[in-house]
């Protein structure tokens, strides 16, 4: 009897990769849901721990720029300005380390099967949203505390949480390629994601930047994020300026177009480096 063998390969052109992604899709859930059971089950705090780093982040800010500093929060209380800032950065921080460490950390999974490996560094994100979702829950907490109503620019939330997630992709896939051939970038990430919270306009509004470094500093591209979700919930008026928001997206795009294909190029040679 004459036996059928399968090869399984890549898909060579960019249309059959691409098909290879989608048909992977139950893959993608399977990873998605394996991150979240280990992140949340049979841990103390895990599940305490999504709201208390924001949580604390947003005291320590609060003392330091809206008490001593006396920094201005126009109408909106100073714990709501900076946790409001705080779901976007944690969400992209969080995400850029998670995904960063995504295909080392799948070595076994990369070293013996055939998928399109783009797959894990967006399947890490989505922890990375399970507490972005816990810490927007206690926003609204939070709002009803300081009894701050959502103004109807809430409709462009889905946006500038569209773009926190297409930045944090980007960014994560040029990491996630580069951690595998080059190791100390585990240590690099870290660094980026904390020296990224000072100099973003999490502790204080971006009404405080001279007019004459706006453009500059716009050049960082969670500015544009940041001041978006600040105006889409709490509508602050003071701190946005359209002129970020199209500034971040052609670099987001560019970041995450990039990503992708540096990303697809070096995944052939993964399982080679790992």
């Amino acid at each position: 009897m004459a036996t059928t063998r399968i090869v399984i390969e890549a898909g060579k052109t960019e249309k059959q990769y691409w098909q290879d992604v989608l048909h992977y899709r139950e893959l993608f859930y399977v990873l998605a849901w394996r991150d979240i059971q280990v992140r949340y089950k049979q841990t103390v705090i895990g599940f305490t721990w999504s709201l208390l780093r924001p949580l604390l982040t947003m005291i320590v800010f609060t003392i330091v720029f809206g008490k001593f500093a006396k920094l201005p929060s126009g109408n909106v209380p100073y714990p709501i300005l900076v946790f409001v800032a705080l779901l976007p950065w944690q969400f992209f921080s969080n995400a850029l380390m998670e995904s960063s460490a995504s295909v080392v950390s799948n070595a076994n999974l990369v070293s013996k099967i055939y998928f399109p490996r783009l797959i894990i560094p967006a399947s890490a994100i989505v922890v990375s949203f399970v507490d972005f979702a816990i810490s927007f829950v206690f926003l609204l907490l939070l709002m009803v505390w300081y009894n701050v109503v959502p103004h109807w620019q809430i409709v462009f939330l889905p946006l500038f949480i569209f773009l926190t997630f297409c930045a944090a992709m980007g960014a994560g896939l040029w990491f996630a390629a580069l951690n595998v051939k080059y190791r100390d970038i585990k240590y690099v990430v870290p660094f980026i994601a904390q020296f990224g919270l000072y100099v973003s306009p999490v502790g204080f509004s971006s009404a405080i930047v001279p007019e004459k470094w706006r453009l500059l500093y716009s050049i960082n591209p969670m500015v544009g994020i940041i001041e978006g979700f600040r105006w889409s919930i709490v509508g602050d008026q003071a701190s946005f300026v359209i002129s970020s928001v199209l500034i971040s997206i052609p670099i987001i795009a560019f970041l995450l177009i990039t990503g992708i294909r540096y990303f697809r190029s070096t995944e052939l040679n993964f399982a080679d480096e790992i």
